[in-house]
């Protein structure tokens, strides 16, 4: 596991990440059962004018399914509720481990939305995408969570990066740190696979991106 990752985890229970993640967890929660309700539905009236037993069956089915999607469509969800509290987050782990850091710079609160806003587009897709490899065995699931694992790492270190820098320094510094960034991603995909313990993914992401960005930056600067 990262050290990056461990220094996030050391910080929960710090009470600017309480808010943040009481928050995260509700969005999350909501998002997921209007998934699960849509799915159950759509399975139901899918099979309306057929006996009684095949509304049951597809309603079941609906329900697994949605289940499953809640699961697997939880990343992109994570990284969308991430940006309404990557600012609060990251500004607890500076006053904590960097002090002395100067006054941000960050990119215009409008570019960090919308750069927020097009990577969860890209990570919903991306899992879509990626949906049908989980079905292959062996190497289907290993190239999912590597590809996941990429996204998610580039999309959390950029936006916690654009709190101190335009976009452009931002994708400067990721490719600086390019292994650090993909071990962290592929730490959170791990993470986000373990039902509950993906709902940390936002916070933890967003204070270990501090400190993949500040550790390198104070090694060799």
């Amino acid at each position: 596991m990262p050290a990056a990752l461990l220094l996030a985890l050391g910080q929960l229970g710090d009470p600017a990440f309480r808010g943040p993640l009481v928050k995260g967890v509700l969005l999350a929660a909501l998002a997921m059962a209007g998934l699960l309700w849509g799915a159950v539905a759509a399975a139901g009236w899918a099979a309306g004018g057929g006996p009684a037993w095949l509304g049951w069956g597809a309603s079941a089915l609906g329900g697994f399914l949605a289940l499953f999607l809640a699961w697997w469509l939880f990343l992109p969800v994570a990284v969308g509720v991430s940006g309404l509290f990557v600012e609060q987050v990251a500004q607890a782990v500076e006053r904590r481990y960097y002090p002395g850091l100067p006054p941000a710079r960050a990119a215009s609160v409008a570019a960090q939305g919308a750069s927020g806003l097009w990577f969860a587009a890209r990570m919903l897709a991306l899992q879509l995408l990626l949906l049908p490899l989980m079905f292959v065995p062996g190497v289907g699931f290993v190239v999912a969570l590597g590809v996941s694992a990429l996204a998610l790492g580039r999309g959390m270190f950029e936006a916690t990066a654009q709190l101190r820098m335009g976009l452009g320094a931002a994708r400067q510094a990721r490719v600086a740190r390019r292994w650090s960034v993909w071990g962290l991603g592929l730490s959170l995909a791990l993470l986000s696979l373990v039902p509950l313990a993906g709902l940390l993914v936002p916070v933890l992401g967003t204070a270990a991106s501090v400190h993949v960005l500040q550790r390198r930056g104070r090694q060799t600067g």
